[in-house]
């Protein structure tokens, strides 16, 4: 089982033709570094194929995902170019659901 300690969302849209090496290369250029253990994940412009991005301290491991109807929901570009994600945003974000409601954000304070 591959450890994954950090969860990473890359905001602007990765070519999904891109390899381990481009990937790193986009990893380096918007997280400073590829950190051991941490997963790192970009999507396509049209949002139905995302790939993943892992440092498991020896080497990396590059995985993709494509839907046949619908998309993911990514946040909008200009917003932010990354995001951590806990691993039930992750788990709702390959799922397709409204992933940014779990967590702190979904916490209701006043009535």
């Amino acid at each position: 089982m591959i450890r994954v300690d950090q969860i990473w969302l890359a905001v602007e849209p990765l070519d999904m033709r891109a390899g381990s090496d481009t990937a790193m290369a986009r990893v380096v250029k918007m997280f400073g570094a590829a950190r051991p253990h941490h997963a790192y994940l970009f999507a396509n412009r049209r949002g139905n194929r995302m790939k993943v991005l892992v440092h498991d301290g020896i080497g990396v491991w590059l995985a993709a995902r494509r839907l046949n109807k619908g998309r993911f929901i990514w946040p909008g570009e200009g917003l932010a170019t990354e995001l951590a994600l806990t691993p039930e945003q992750l788990q709702a974000l390959v799922l397709g659901l409204p992933w940014q409601r779990l967590g702190e954000h979904g916490v209701i304070t006043i009535l």
